[in-house]
């Protein structure tokens, strides 16, 4: 063994070319899955099976510099836990790994010190868009990354009156969905209906109360009658708490919850009371997790459209970063009411 020998050189992209027949800028775009639809298919063969040979992989550093760009988008999730979320990030890196992008995920625990953390960190290591899925209202994401001039996309929240209305926002109508779960159970004939409802300072919890209201009000419910518990977390932990503190009031026969967690939440609480599930209590989730087919019994929920949430906030990031024409509007989808065996007609004792 010559100790002496000069290490290997790492092939270059101008070797790849030579290999390959073509300019070295060809080389670029048949490596750059953002830029091979340019050239053709028999041409971007030739250079990814030149570039094997070699043993050439591309410089991520060198591309990011010779284009201003680092071709990846941090996305932001307020609980890695919740089963709602990875469905929704799951459409997202998709939707970026097909135009060449990496996707960064961070948990940011529901703590607005920490998402303020992750997103100058996120911009001081050149990440080059944003898309932000916590539910917190007045949260500083959306005003920091204005500041950093770091483009944001909200994905399964809305801006509350008085934000920054310059982040566009993919969600569900959560509104709607109560609505329709309220006018379920109306249609089941209850009357004494309750909402247990999310944690304070969340948009969805907001919203998904004011569906509540709106539905009770178009059965001709009184308002005022209605039982209502706001749990401290979206979890199965809080909801029982909740759920405990609203047996203890009484006198209802249904409950719509802000989702599915705390509709779990609720089973608990009702098995530990002794009271079955519909036979002494209809109830309703929202956000159709995965395995609420699978629960005793089955939960009826509302399901909220998550792949679709998640491509449409990627596609529009994406469209910020390319300089394409963005959505005038953010985007509110229509939720669906999933009807399983967790609700039945009110029977009279």
């Amino acid at each position: 063994m010559n100790r002496d020998a000069p290490p290997p050189t790492r092939p270059t992209i101008a070797d790849v070319a030579r290999a390959a027949g073509v300019h070295a800028s060809t080389v670029s775009r048949a490596m750059d899955p953002a830029a091979r639809h340019r050239i053709s298919d028999a041409v971007a063969l030739r250079v990814t099976e030149a570039a094997a040979a070699l043993g050439y992989r591309p410089s991520a550093l060198a591309a990011g510099l010779r284009s201003g760009r680092s071709r990846t988008v941090g996305v932001l999730v307020p609980d890695l836990t919740n089963p709602v979320f990875p469905p929704i990030v799951e459409a997202i890196e998709q939707s970026l790994a097909a135009r060449g992008y990496v996707t960064l995920l961070a948990n940011t625990a529901g703590d607005v010190e920490r998402e303020r953390l992750i997103v100058e960190r996120m911009a001081a290591q050149g990440a080059d868009g944003l898309i932000l899925a916590s539910a917190a209202r007045g949260g500083p994401a959306v005003a920091l990354a204005a500041r950093l001039g770091l483009p944001l996309v909200l994905v399964n929240r809305r801006l509350p009156p008085g934000e920054d209305g310059s982040a566009i926002s993919f969600g569900s109508d959560d509104a709607a969905g109560l609505r329709a779960a309220v006018a379920h159970l109306v249609a089941l004939g209850h009357r004494r209906i309750a909402h247990l409802g999310g944690p304070a300072g969340t948009a969805t919890a907001a919203d998904r109360l004011q569906g509540f209201r709106e539905g009770l009000a178009a059965a001709g419910l009184v308002l005022d009658a209605a039982p209502l518990a706001q749990a401290s977390a979206y979890s199965r932990a809080a909801g029982r708490v909740a759920m405990q503190a609203l047996l203890a009031t009484g006198g209802f026969t249904a409950i719509t919850t802000a989702n599915d967690l705390l509709a779990m939440g609720a089973y608990d609480a009702l098995e530990e009371a002794g009271i079955a599930v519909p036979g002494g209590m209809s109830v309703t989730g929202f956000n159709d997790m995965p395995l609420m087919d699978r629960v005793a019994p089955p939960l009826t929920t509302v399901r909220i459209q998550h792949a679709t949430m998640g491509r449409l906030a990627a596609e529009a990031l994406l469209g910020r970063l390319c300089g394409t024409e963005e959505p005038a509007e953010s985007v509110r989808l229509v939720p669906q009411l999933v009807v399983r065996a967790s609700t039945a007609a009110y029977a009279s004792p």
